[in-house]
């Protein structure tokens, strides 16, 4: 962890922290449109939506300080002010939260866990599906990215199995990136490393 993201964290992160310990209170007082984005890393793709769409609430979680840390200079240094943090598990806080809260979910490159005594350990499992299914408002989206082959058909398998989720590609597979999604440092080097990248999209349906 740098120097400046370990000030970051201490000068930045209480005013735009959401405590994950504490009863659900939108920040915006649900006057804007909420995105969730789980895992996000070093920020990059995060400070990028966020600055897309200032009209929208946009939360992100991710449990390492630093990714913490690089996030929040990237904020102040665009000025972007729509942006909250939770900084902590996911799960445990994302099963507290009331139905239909969210109208946008985005998954990026979730640690694959590629030994196969570890795979019970990804994000991606029918219960936690079901969760973020209950989470969208209908008609909202949940958007995945991942370069691990294996964990790609997990996903597809899980999630085209979970009521309530529509696959948004018509023979139920894989999509061409979204619109919002921008090419992060980390994608980038697993071009160059020849990683195939496989998109998924899925819509909440009543």
């Amino acid at each position: 962890m740098t120097a400046a993201q370990t000030r970051a964290v201490a000068e930045y992160l209480p005013a735009r922290q959401i405590d994950a310990h504490a009863e659900w209170r939108d920040p915006w007082d649900n006057q804007r449109p909420l995105l969730l984005e789980i895992g996000f890393g070093n920020g990059e793709h995060l400070a990028a939506i966020a600055a897309q769409r200032p009209t929208w609430g946009c939360i992100g979680i991710e449990v390492h300080t630093p990714g913490v840390g690089s996030l929040l200079l990237q904020l102040v240094e665009a000025g972007t002010d729509n942006v909250r943090i939770v900084h902590d598990d996911a799960v445990t806080w994302l099963k507290a939260l009331p139905d239909a809260l969210l109208r946008c979910i985005i998954i990026q490159f979730p640690d694959p866990w590629p030994k196969k005594r570890q795979q019970k350990r990804r994000l991606i499992q029918p219960d936690f599906a079901a969760v973020l299914c209950r989470l969208l408002q209908p008609g909202g989206e949940l958007q995945l990215a991942t370069d691990w082959a294996d964990y790609a058909g997990q996903m597809l398998t899980v999630l085209n199995a979970t009521p309530g989720l529509q696959n948004a590609s018509p023979d139920n597979g894989y999509v061409f990136r979204p619109d919002n999604r921008i090419l992060t440092r980390f994608e980038r080097r697993g071009q160059r490393l020849g990683h195939t990248v496989y998109d998924l999209c899925y819509r909440r349906i009543p």
